[in-house]
């Protein structure tokens, strides 16, 4: 076996070159190649990954070339939610015609419903591939040493943790396709409540235990337009992402609720909460976890570092300080290495070492499909207006109202 893995991305987009800033300190593996329908961002990104010493990597013609050349050991699919199938496909016909891969790894969310998801799990099994499932947050370094802390000390001696909540929120996405419910597969609870209903599951469940061992039972799910359907923001954002939501309105917040059932027989309950319509400084991850004798609490935007410019500092707006900066005066909060502070770094090494049998995958595409299952019923128990058992009926077959361009505010 290679001491080394060579790995190919499939989407060269934001997310895409997040991973890239957070190779610089994964070893054993190189970033060797890349394919995007946009040819002139898969150039950039190739580009972008040797200027960072991260890998020879090289633009390819097709998902097929990538996959079939013997450089390529494992791939990252990055690329959109309305891709994934297609994508997953060409990977999966391109094994059959003889290609080799130690592995692919898979952003969140595995699908847009589960139809797709059990699609796409169905098409990697068949050809016994193994999977990761690309969750950043649950191995965000203060998310970790919380966890871990909390369940050795804490729960250890006075029992387990029984509340967690969790949220993700910031002023909207940065692509178009985001804003679309029928290409995204939804609005905020498909976008982002994918991490922040993982991370509570997560945090109940004990480190080196399975997620089985707390089992969602009950789940409740509201969504909402709050700012994007008024008209003066149907207006900003038709001018700026040339989508309609006077018209075709997604959610741009969303909250959940989920009952657990531990396997000792307890009842936990984990809250999560996610929004496109946040003020403040930009991106905001949080988490808290509690339980009878202790708590833990984590907000990315408390980094340390603070920067102050006076009203007569002027310029470009950007994103230098934190993900989604929504200002350049003032007090601004500063996120150095965010790609490694929102887990990035952890997890791309966490992949490479569970593709060259070094570990156990943390999180496969099993545990995706469940993730997007979650998702799926939440949308069921907002549009029903009521607490739906888990699962509810029909779930293999629901997509949401607002993926079907149905949804009213």
């Amino acid at each position: 076996m290679s001491n080394t893995l060579g790995v190919g991305f499939i989407g060269s987009g934001f997310n895409a070159r997040f991973h890239l800033q957070a190779w610089r300190s994964v070893r054993d593996a190189e970033v060797l190649g890349v394919w995007s329908p946009n040819e002139k961002n898969a150039a950039s990104f190739a580009a972008l990954a040797r200027t960072l010493d991260v890998g020879q990597a090289k633009a390819y013609r097709s998902i097929t070339e990538m996959v079939a050349d013997p450089a390529i050991d494992a791939i990252w699919l990055t690329g959109p939610n309305q891709a994934r199938v297609q994508n997953v496909e060409e990977v999966v016909a391109a094994i059959r015609g003889g290609a080799k891969l130690k592995g692919i790894a898979c952003e969140k969310p595995l699908a847009r419903n589960v139809a797709e998801a059990k699609h796409i799990l169905k098409l990697i099994e068949s050809v016994g591939i193994p999977t990761g499932y690309l969750e950043n947050q649950l191995f965000a370094p203060h998310v970790e040493a919380g966890r871990d802390l909390l369940w050795a000390r804490g729960a250890a001696t006075t029992g387990r943790p029984y509340l967690a909540r969790a949220a993700e929120e910031h002023s909207g996405p940065h692509m178009p396709w985001f804003w679309s419910g029928r290409d995204q597969g939804g609005g905020v609870l498909n976008d982002m409540m994918c991490h922040s209903a993982l991370m509570v599951r997560h945090l109940l469940t004990k480190p080196g235990e399975s997620l089985a061992t707390v089992k969602p039972v009950r789940i409740t799910g509201h969504i909402a337009s709050l700012k994007w359907s008024r008209p003066a923001y149907v207006k900003k954002l038709k001018q700026a992402m040339h989508v309609d939501y006077s018209k075709t309105p997604s959610e741009d917040f969303a909250s959940i609720l989920i009952e657990f059932a531990t396997a000792d027989g307890l009842r936990v309950i984990g809250e999560a909460t996610t929004s496109w319509s946040f003020v403040g400084a930009g991106l905001r991850l949080s988490a808290e976890l509690l339980g009878p004798e202790y708590s833990m609490k984590w907000n990315s935007l408390d980094s340390g570092l603070q920067l102050f410019f006076s009203r007569e500092v002027t310029g470009r707006a950007g994103e230098d300080l934190v993900e989604k900066q929504n200002a350049e005066q003032g007090v601004m909060p500063v996120v150095p290495e965010e790609y490694a502070a929102y887990g990035y770094t952890n997890e791309d090494r966490h992949f490479v070492r569970v593709f060259l049998g070094k570990e156990k995958p943390l999180v496969t595409w099993d545990d995706g499909l469940e993730v997007v299952k979650l998702l799926m019923a939440a949308y069921q128990s907002a549009e029903q207006g009521k607490t739906l058992a888990f699962p509810p009926k029909g779930l293999d077959s629901f997509v949401p109202a607002v993926a079907k361009g149905t949804w009213r505010p």
